[in-house]
């Protein structure tokens, strides 16, 4: 049965809106995700962690279209894509090698184990992308993948492209004993300079600044994968004593957007020679990435279109 207090983005303000934030908690979205694959555990981990980011990042732009978050490497795990649409559809997959996997973590003695996500990610870019069809431009913000943690890795994203005071946490709780269920998710706070006039453009909030990140980094993965305490609950309990404004929410749930019908006309657009190297036996048979939903087709029917 859903739990109403995950598969939610919370948003917030805080120290009389100096501060924006958001609280995501992730329980079927990335239980249905992970379900789709045969992952081994360290890159359902860091499935699960760049799914919660990449629902954080999206829940703080206004955009009408597609965010997606993706991640190219060298490391066994070479990449990720996380796919969240303004209606709140989730899908996400990892490639990755099992070969190079099984060395990497044999070299650190780490078989089996949950890693940073870094570990098993290695040298690349974290790259935010929003389209928004015919409606805009398409805008992309990429970082070169540095730092200890995934978290480290979108901060610099920030520091350099942004350049505003920001700051976040990311979680991954791991099924344990008879369990087969994994959580994930995220807060994040940012300094806005100025919003609606109520800030002092002059105002040195150096001080609460730091006592607002001091406060969000206490916040622990039993609090935040607590399912009786709701997110308004998590965050009183950090910013009580910040006028706090718990300002909305938001629920998300997975969503692909494969079909047969847009395969099929996407291999129409092939040359009929091209279409020839894709047949085995008279019929081309495709797998989703993100669902693994496995359409097969006829020859005749893409050439006759």
């Amino acid at each position: 049965m859903p739990n109403k207090n995950f598969d939610t983005c919370v948003s917030f303000h805080i120290n009389n809106g100096a501060f924006r934030g958001r609280l995501v908690r992730l329980d079927q979205v990335i239980n249905t995700i992970l379900s789709k694959h045969a992952y081994p555990r360290p890159v359902s981990a860091v499935l699960a962690e760049a799914t919660a980011l990449g629902v954080l990042l999206a829940s703080t732009l206004k955009y009408d279209g597609l965010f997606t978050l993706q991640t190219k490497s060298s490391g066994p795990v070479s990449m990720i894509v996380v796919d969240v649409t303004s209606e709140g559809k989730v899908r996400a997959y990892a490639r990755f090698d099992e070969e190079h996997l099984k060395n990497s973590q044999a070299l650190r003695k780490t078989d089996g184990e949950i890693e940073p996500a870094p570990h098993l990610m290695g040298e690349g870019y974290l790259a935010f992308t929003v389209d928004q069809g015919d409606k805009s431009e398409l805008y992309q913000g990429v970082v070169d993948l540095q730092g200890k943690t995934l978290s480290e890795c979108a901060l610099r994203y920030f520091k350099q492209s942004e350049q505003i005071d920001t700051d976040l946490q990311l979680f991954v709780r791991a099924p344990e004993g008879d369990s087969d269920t994994w959580n994930s998710g995220g807060i994040f706070i940012q300094k806005l300079p100025e919003l609606g006039g109520k800030i002092d453009p002059h105002a040195d909030l150096t001080e609460s600044w730091n006592e607002a990140k001091i406060f969000m980094e206490s916040l622990q993965a039993d609090e935040m994968f607590n399912s009786e305490l709701s997110s308004a609950e998590i965050l009183h309990r950090l910013y009580h004593s910040n006028d706090l404004v718990v300002s909305g929410s938001k629920d998300y749930q997975f969503g692909c957007r494969c079909s047969r019908e847009k395969l099929q006309a996407t291999l129409s657009s092939f040359k009929p020679e091209e279409i020839e190297s894709l047949c085995e036996k008279g019929k081309i048979t495709a797998t989703c990435q993100f669902c693994s939903e496995q359409y097969s087709f006829d020859k005749g029917e893409i050439l006759k279109q």
